[in-house]
């Protein structure tokens, strides 16, 4: 059944006007808000004129706005709830505005001065009846039509019940239907909020362990360190003993090669000698020096290999192996992890890292 509108509803019937108009009234004059309109922290409002007169009266020694003493602010209580309103230098002006209820007025009053006929309820015409108003519901068909259609028009095989009876019982089911979605989305708010509030645990464990596993790794790398130095140290002795031994051999050789080298010389400069009996006084001597020089016998030489540092290497493919198998365990409690950091500051023992770390001590 298709209608033609006759008239655009308004905002509401007199009675939603009247109920609209109550909530507009200013508990202290008991008159429409005036402008502007103050909203309290109790979120109660009041005219500003009224909230001015009422903080006056509690606070008779403040300033007014327009003294050139400035005040400290004041307090006083809302009329509607008793709560106490503290206001600072600024005084009632200090107050928000409530712009929402200044339109809210603005509108009512326009509605209010529109003539009374304008506000009636108008009622829908009948497409196929011009003259008819609808005024039935055709509950087989589901179509508001008029009194005509039920008796020899399009309706009159249906079911019908009257419009105001169909409209109460759609409106209340609607009405019903809205209440279960509100609080359905408060329920669905509700989740949000709790997962919301999971996501913010997660983000703060997560980073709880971040910082345990730096603290852990940190601690390997100490203990690394530390093992390190010490065969860094090992090796710096081992180095200096053979060093020592080899410089000891070269000053010992030195010292023979320096003798020599002075006996040939001598030995030269005798032979050189033209007078025989001068020579044979030198002679003997240079002989017997010789042939001792010539047996003398130094020190072995270092062995072959000495050199060699190969047995400081140090293996760590199977450490590094032990390393890549480090893992996250699902059973370890925060607080376990917490006490066992602790346990390491305070004590000093090695940890299962660094007791791990421990074995390639003796590998060479």
């Amino acid at each position: 059944m298709n209608f033609t509108v006759g008239f655009k509803p308004l905002l509401g019937d007199a009675h939603s006007m009247d109920s609209l108009e109550k909530q507009l009234i200013c508990p202290i004059c008991l008159e429409m808000f005036s402008k502007p309109v103050v909203i309290l922290p109790c979120q109660h409002n009041l005219c500003r004129k009224c909230a001015n007169d009422v903080f006056q009266a509690s606070n008779p020694l403040w300033q007014s706005r327009g003294s050139t003493t400035v005040s400290s602010g004041g307090r006083f209580r809302c009329p509607s709830c008793r709560h106490e309103v503290v206001l600072d230098r600024h005084g009632v002006y200090g107050l928000q505005r409530n712009l929402l209820v200044e339109n809210i007025i603005d509108i009512y009053k326009q509605e209010s001065s529109r003539p009374l006929h304008s506000k009636a309820e108008q009622h829908l015409m009948c497409e196929e009846h011009e003259d008819e108003k609808i005024n039935i519901y055709c509950l087989s068909c589901e179509v508001p039509t008029c009194s005509l259609c039920k008796v020899f028009g399009a309706h009159k095989d249906c079911e019908v019940a009257p419009l105001p009876t169909i409209y109460k019982r759609q409106k209340s089911e609607l009405s019903d239907g809205i209440s279960m979605l509100v609080a359905g989305n408060d329920r669905v708010q509700a989740v949000i909020t709790q997962m919301e509030e999971v996501c913010q645990t997660i983000e703060d464990n997560s980073r709880r362990q971040k910082q345990l596993l730096n603290q852990r790794f940190e601690a390997l790398c100490a203990v690394l360190e530390e093992r390190k130095g010490d065969l860094l140290q090992a090796l710096a002795r081992k180095q200096e003993e053979k060093l020592q031994r080899v410089r000891g051999l070269i000053r010992q050789y030195g010292d023979h090669l320096e003798a020599s080298s002075k006996l040939v010389e001598s030995a030269i400069q005798s032979m050189e000698e033209p007078q025989m009996a001068l020579y044979l006084q030198q002679a003997k001597e240079l002989i017997n020096k010789v042939g001792t020089m010539s047996k003398v016998e130094l020190a072995g030489r270092p062995e072959p290999g000495y050199e060699s540092m190969e047995e400081f290497t140090v293996s760590v493919e199977h450490v590094a192996e032990m390393l890549r198998t480090i893992d996250f365990q699902p059973g370890a409690s925060g607080e376990e992890e917490d006490e066992e950091v602790a346990l390491d500051g305070e004590e000093g023992s090695a940890g299962p890292e660094e007791e791990r770390l421990e074995g390639p001590k003796g590998l060479h």
